[in-house]
């Protein structure tokens, strides 16, 4: 059986409301009683991704994997038992968001009173269908919103219906699809997590327990978890803001402001992308992959140079841009991308869950100019080796932590702000806000600081999907981003099946096509002329 897995971050169930029956398309039963609930507040980083999504689905992330298996590892009955026993181990994907006002939103999560509760939930929130990797994807990102405030996680299993890569018309694999979004410009979300859950999915549908053992699971995963008579408590995974040891130092904080305020002054880009608004969104994602052959070969010449697959996108992106750059070329090219905040955690953890936002962001800033007297090659690997430079500095930075939690502090007062704006115009009820007050002299001489674009590099997915503990199932396709709003635009970059794949996501109605279509190519011819040669 060929099937293809998307899973997004609720299929037909009729709730009515939180005491009515449960109406399951299989045989199970909901206890129907009112039930403890564990709850907490939305941090500020959740906040900055939350309170864009209400209107149109902006952020809500997705994860789609194509894959071959027999027919009995994807039957219902056992995908269900596996979605009801993640579900209990992660209890964010389970929760509902509850919304009293802009500083005063929550997750609540009612636990299950029994297996057959957990059942009922899992499978109001797992869907079967017959489409193809393209609708799937199309239609999650580009079609009605999938998700909703009472439903924070879905899962799809299409079988049959997976579209596999056309032959290859050049040394790279080109995907026919074209139809499919990636994550916000400007924001980007926590994948690893959602990777690692797959993997579980799959290590647990292909694995050698048969559905008697996997209800067995679930019974004792429920009660040593979520079982309210227990003597353990009973809580939700952290915000980002709790797994930090905040300091009681007025002079620290001060300091610590000081100090952000000065990093974010040193943030200099002067390029982006000719937008355009005239038609509403669509986004599509153009996808190359490169063979195993030519993924060794990138490994290996990148190695050679002392560089990452990652680092040497971002100058693939740099030199990209510069070719085609005939204005501002003494401004700096800014692109940005996500750091991993979980190494620097100084708080144990409330929850064994994995699932929960944990990122901030850093900058790779490149010269605009190509020098004529220097070899192409030589510029690209230079600029390779400043990304890695650049990239490594802002991990070990030792601010990293300060920096990133006033980063979110400052997206979660932004949201808050253009939330009840959206809600204002909504009702008719906006006024918009008097003049700036500040001088046009001193906004002229402010340091320009726009990204052109984010880069989402998830590094070597192989790493993360364990093939060999699941033999039954063979993985051979991963796409993966999210709802976007108008005008945005990320690359990704990642190793996965053994192959290298890039991929543009981008809003076609948002941005000058042919200027976006000329950096791809850029981008691409790049990587052929000085990753494979």
């Amino acid at each position: 059986m060929d099937s293809s897995l998307p899973v997004p971050l609720d299929a037909s169930c009729t709730v009515s409301d939180e005491h009515s029956e449960v109406k399951p398309q299989g045989s199970y039963r909901s206890s129907l009683k009112d039930t403890w609930k564990v709850e907490r507040p939305l941090g500020n980083s959740e906040l900055s991704y939350f309170l864009p999504s209400r209107a149109s689905g902006v952020n809500d992330m997705y994860l789609h994997l194509g894959f071959v298996a027999p027919e009995h590892v994807v039957r219902r009955e056992r995908v269900l038992m596996v979605w009801a026993i993640l579900r209990i181990r992660h209890p964010l994907l389970a929760s509902n968001v509850v919304m009293q006002g802009y500083d005063d939103v929550k997750f609540v999560f009612t636990p299950p009173q029994s297996p057959g509760d957990a059942l009922v939930n899992a499978d109001c929130n797992l869907e079967y269908r017959t489409s193809t990797k393209d609708e799937l994807i199309d239609s999650y990102l580009n079609g009605a919103r999938t998700l909703s405030n009472d439903r924070l996680s879905y899962l799809i299993v299409s079988q049959g219906g997976t579209s596999l890569p056309s032959p290859p018309i050049t040394p790279r694999s080109i995907s026919p699809f074209n139809e499919c979004e990636s994550p916000s410009y400007n924001h980007d979300r926590d994948g690893m997590a959602l990777h690692q859950l797959a993997n579980d999915l799959f290590g647990l549908l292909g694995g050698d327990k048969t559905i008697a053992e996997l209800e067995a699971q679930l019974k004792e995963e429920l009660s040593s978890r979520w079982d309210a008579d227990s003597t353990r408590t009973a809580v939700l995974p952290n915000a980002l803001e709790d797994n930090f040891t905040v300091s009681p130092s007025k002079l620290r904080n001060a300091a610590e402001k000081v100090d952000f305020q000065l990093s974010q002054r040193r943030l200099v880009g002067g390029h982006s992308f000719r937008r355009q608004t005239k038609q509403p969104r669509h986004t599509i994602v153009p996808t190359v992959s490169f063979d195993p052959e030519r993924t060794k070969s990138i490994l290996k010449r990148c190695k050679t140079h002392g560089v990452s697959v990652s680092a040497a996108i971002f100058a693939a992106c740099n030199i990209a841009w510069a070719k085609m750059c005939s204005e501002k070329q003494d401004l700096s090219m800014m692109m940005y991308s996500a750091l991993n905040l979980r190494p620097y955690f100084t708080v144990k953890p409330a929850n064994d869950s994995y699932w929960f936002l944990a990122i901030g962001y850093f900058n790779v800033i490149l010269p605009t100019f190509i020098p004529r007297s220097i070899d192409l090659s030589s510029v690209f690997w230079h600029r390779a080796r400043v990304a890695k430079e650049q990239s490594t500095q802002a991990a070990k930075n030792r601010m990293i932590v300060s920096r990133s939690l006033l980063m979110a502090e400052e997206r979660g007062q932004r949201a808050r702000l253009w939330a009840k704006e959206d809600d204002e115009k909504e009702r008719g009820t906006f006024v918009p806000p008097p003049p700036s007050s500040v001088p046009a002299a001193d906004t002229a001489l402010r340091t320009p600081s726009a990204a052109l674009i984010g880069l989402s590099l998830l590094g070597n997915l192989d790493g993360i999907y364990k093939h060999g503990t699941f033999p039954a199932i063979k993985l051979h396709t991963l796409t993966t981003g999210s709802r976007q709003r108008s005008g945005g635009m990320l690359l990704f970059g990642y190793t996965f099946a053994g192959k290298l794949w890039v991929s543009l996501g981008y809003d076609v109605n948002g941005f000058d096509k042919v200027m976006v279509e000329q950096f791809w190519e850029h981008m691409l011819q790049t990587m052929d002329d000085l990753l494979l040669k």
